[in-house]
């Protein structure tokens, strides 16, 4: 059994043992969230980065970092068809077939959408024991850029539903994963996707190891500009090409652009085009209900944007399809307007579910109960730059978020890299989770056990390999299912 299955927050080490267990120390310290989230320890003495680093050392003894090199299917896996017909349950019926039509279009789109799947292998793979807020679903398509309110275009972590805490690991040797098998669907050799796959964990590795001793404002404030983003991690030409061309993507990706894209006039009244199954308008009662939802979000955002939220009016709603794990879960897209006719807001109102990782973690907080809290809280934790519209409500007893739509957003078209830049934004990636686990955790522990050799990237890369070989055959079973006519999908769309 992995140790985070046993450990909470603020767990210890029973006291029967013999010797002493790093483990002991790292709690006893209060380094890994204690008592709660945001419960202050101001009278706990401070710990030296010096000592905490050796408490990470320490851990190897027992999780030695070469552990992380071995997988085989563990005795008692559950059917991964089995596991996603669970994960099917309570989202939209018609709209399942198209969940698992885009998931068989490929092994890396099985990846995406299997998060139920890796969460249960993950759990039976040792871990340090340390906990720290987790993206939960990072893998290499979840990082993308954004833009601040200051009109900046930056790269940071990308979707949140799963987030929660747990073990740090787990984040990283799913980014791994997901850059072994974008690197196969590519089409690289072994040789390619191992390079690649050390890239990935070497940044993470390097990038927490800087961090550990940094201030904690210095670590709170950091933020990667796009423009700034290839010069930051040793990108080359071909690099820096690729992101000026996403970066002014993302900048075209505004209200007025997706206002122009899915607006239509009708007898003067303005309303959303259906694109059905992918855009669907709402009907009265559901637009009241969308109403009375967004009443309750402007009580959980700030009170300055409640305030500004005041100038603005629901002028139509609709149902729309996102994602591929997502596929299936409600999602409502709201329009308003503001000062005038041309000042349009759209807001996304995105069920949110349980993790798929959290039955084999510790409890979620008290403040992360509410699924729609937990995602917003979780980005607000982890995301360098967060979207200041974001909240949460309830609607028809279902927990939801609300975010802005189109705030510059942008990605990496990772299907179409090479060996090169394919390892530079998964070493640049990694990086950047490494200081949203810095933001939660303790950098200094982490950053011990990781070390300075690549005793660690090794060992993640040999079973990205051995995983992704996993994935493939998973991503096959749901092929032949699909020939067979035992799963539907809807694969147009």
């Amino acid at each position: 059994m992995s140790r985070s299955r046993l450990l909470t927050p603020s767990a210890t080490v029973p006291r029967r043992r013999k010797a002493r267990h790093p483990l002991d120390d790292i709690h006893a310290t209060g380094a890994f969230l204690p008592g709660g989230l945001y419960h202050p320890e101001l009278r706990r003495p401070l710990e030296p980065v010096a000592e905490r680093i050796k408490l990470g050392q320490a851990l190897r003894a027992h999780f030695p970092r070469e552990s992380h090199a071995a997988w085989a299917v563990p005795a008692g896996r559950p059917d991964p068809l089995s596991l996603l017909a669970q994960s099917n349950r309570g989202r939209v019926n018609a709209l399942v077939p198209l969940r698992m039509g885009r998931m068989a279009s490929s092994a890396f789109a099985y990846l995406r959408g299997s998060a139920c799947v890796m969460a249960w292998d993950l759990a039976q793979l040792p871990d340090t024991g340390l906990n720290v807020i987790i993206d939960g679903d990072a893998h290499i398509d979840n990082f993308g850029l954004f833009g601040t309110p200051e009109g900046e275009v930056v790269f940071d972590l990308n979707d949140f539903d799963e987030t929660m805490v747990g073990p740090w690991i787990w984040d990283l040797k799913r980014l791994c994963a997901s850059v072994n098998v974008a690197g196969r669907d590519n089409g690289f050799s072994r040789r390619e996707r191992h390079a690649t796959v050390m890239s990935c964990a070497a940044g993470y590795r390097r990038s927490i190891q800087r961090l550990a001793g940094e201030s904690t404002l210095s670590v709170w404030y950091q933020h990667s500009l796009a423009a700034h983003f290839a010069t930051e991690f040793g990108g080359d030409s071909k690099v820096r090409s690729i992101i000026r061309k996403a970066e002014d993507k993302a900048r075209a990706q505004e209200n007025h652009r997706l206002f122009e894209k899915v607006i239509e006039q009708d007898g003067g009244r303005m309303r959303f085009r259906e694109d059905q199954p992918l855009l669907t308008r709402v009907d009265d009662a559901m637009r009241e209900a969308l109403i009375e939802a967004l009443y309750g979000y402007v009580e959980t955002v700030s009170r300055e944007r409640a305030y500004m939220l005041r100038r603005y009016r629901v002028i139509d709603a609709a149902h729309r399809v996102v994602g591929v794990g997502s596929v299936g879960t409600r999602a409502w897209l709201v329009l308003l307007l503001g000062n005038n006719p041309d000042d349009p807001l759209f807001l996304q109102v995105k069920e949110a579910v349980k993790p798929a990782a959290a039955p084999y973690a510790p409890p979620l907080p008290r403040d992360f109960r509410h699924h729609g809290r937990r995602v917003v809280h979780g980005q607000r934790l982890l995301q360098a730059a967060g979207d200041p519209l974001m909240g949460w409500t309830t609607m028809d007893g279902r927990p939801y978020y609300v975010r802005q739509m189109r705030n510059m957003k942008g990605g990496i078209p990772t299907e179409w890299l090479a060996p090169g830049p394919l390892a530079f934004f998964s070493g640049g990636f990694a990086a950047l989770l490494a200081r949203g686990h810095a933001r939660t955790g303790d950098a200094a522990v982490i950053a011990g056990y990781c070390g300075n050799s690549k005793v660690l990237d090794e060992s993640l890369a040999d079973w990205a390999e051995l995983y992704g070989d996993q994935v493939e055959k998973d991503y096959q079973q749901l092929r032949t299912a699909v020939a067979a006519g035992k799963v539907k999908v809807e694969p147009r769309l």
